[in-house]
């Protein structure tokens, strides 16, 4: 049986059972925090929920297997492609898009109720298009002129699109490109000078926001930043009631369905899931989702060591490193560690795209270890001796 999974499910096995395992917890976590929404907009049909996210799960999954079925050298022209295409999208999405929590997110699509979130797209795009621009440039990598500015400008433009309505998400992409750039040996100083202009930016972005009278973005970033930083009761209502299930939850957690934070929790299936899991599935629950995604990080850690090309290594290391932050991040609200920021835990929050561009991701990832796999069967078939006449 083991054969015949190996046969179509290549590359790391590990990675694959991260895979099934965080689908899995997400079918329980989705089920369980989705009651409020069905009474609200499906008359406490919760099985009508279940089943949409099954189906993005399943489409999901559709996308990783043949995904990972493409041999990765291909996704270098297809970084450039997808890169030139995220940038005018972000433009249009800051511009036209859907409004939602007075954050342009969203792009509809013509003559339909869907909506896609562009950063999703960008996020992705942006990895793949430094991988590649790296992987190209390590005979100038020092160079400030051909090495350093090819690859910050890109970065610096996407952030600046995605910023003024996802600061969080801006920030995390921001902070991964530039590890990605620290593995990819450019020079310290110049990445060190580029984090203090940014953390300067952000600062004063701050400030801007809690010293005006300003609405719109600008309000929900000054409301979220007096609401972690002052800590006062009732202040920060998604934070109190999070920190609520957790506590309640103990060691082993209430059993599954039985939470009763989802009742009071905004956006207890998206943001703030990670503490349904946890007062639902205790400590050790809530523990074993963070080992999942850091055992993710470390294996592809083991990619990047057995890679002989650069952009496969670089690939695979960054949108791990995206995933396994992102996930970090939505557990840091949760708990409490940083303000509300609205990302959701890859491939456990219900959503349509961020479920799709994960699944994208782990495809990309698994297509690497599959090219290594590959590789190695190969070199070790080759240096095999004959058998004696």
């Amino acid at each position: 049986m083991t054969e015949k999974l190996k046969k179509y499910f290549k590359g790391d096995p590990v990675i694959w059972g991260v895979i099934f395992t965080l689908s899995i917890i997400s079918l329980l976590a989705v089920y369980s925090s989705t009651g409020t929404l069905a009474y609200k907009y499906k008359a406490g049909n919760v099985t009508y929920y279940l089943i949409k996210h099954a189906s993005f799960l399943f489409f999901g999954f559709l996308v990783i297997y043949f995904i990972h079925l493409v041999p990765y050298r291909y996704f270098s022209r297809i970084a450039q492609l997808l890169f030139y295409i995220s940038i005018p999208l972000l433009g249009i999405t800051l511009l036209f898009g859907t409004s939602i929590n007075q954050a342009s997110r969203w792009l509809t699509l013509p003559g339909t109720s869907l909506t896609f979130q562009t950063s999703d797209l960008a996020k992705i795009a942006l990895i793949m298009f430094l991988a590649r621009m790296l992987s190209l440039k390590q005979d100038s990598i020092k160079s400030y002129r051909q090495g350093f500015l090819p690859l910050i400008i890109p970065v610096v433009v996407t952030c600046m699109l995605i910023m003024p309505a996802n600061l969080s998400t801006a920030a995390i992409l921001f902070a991964v490109s530039l590890v990605l750039m620290f593995i990819g040996r450019i020079k310290t100083i110049y990445l060190f000078g580029v984090s203090t202009l940014a953390v300067l930016a952000v600062a004063g972005l701050i400030v801007l926001a809690l010293n005006s009278n300003w609405e719109g973005r600008w309000a929900t970033w000054r409301n979220r930043v007096v609401n972690f930083t002052e800590q006062e009761a009732g202040e920060n209502y998604q934070a109190e009631q999070s920190k609520i299930a957790i506590a309640t939850g103990g060691i082993l957690g209430k059993g599954p369905g039985n939470s009763i934070q989802r009742n009071f929790l905004p956006h207890p299936y998206s943001d703030f899931i990670f503490a349904i899991i946890v007062e639902e599935g205790g400590l050790l629950f809530g523990l074993l989702v963070i080992f999942l995604y850091l055992y993710l990080l470390y294996r592809a850690g083991a990619i990047v060591n057995k890679s002989t090309r650069t952009f496969q290594a670089f690939l695979a290391f960054g949108l791990t490193l995206i995933l396994v932050l992102q996930a970090m991040v939505n557990m840091g609200v949760a708990v409490g560690l940083f303000p509300v920021t609205g990302q959701p835990l890859p491939l456990i929050s219900m959503g349509g795209t961020s479920i799709l561009f994960t699944a994208a991701a782990f495809g990309m990832i698994l297509s690497v270890s599959r090219s290594i796999e590959t590789k190695v069967v190969k070199v070790a078939l080759e240096t095999e001796e004959p058998d004696e006449a």
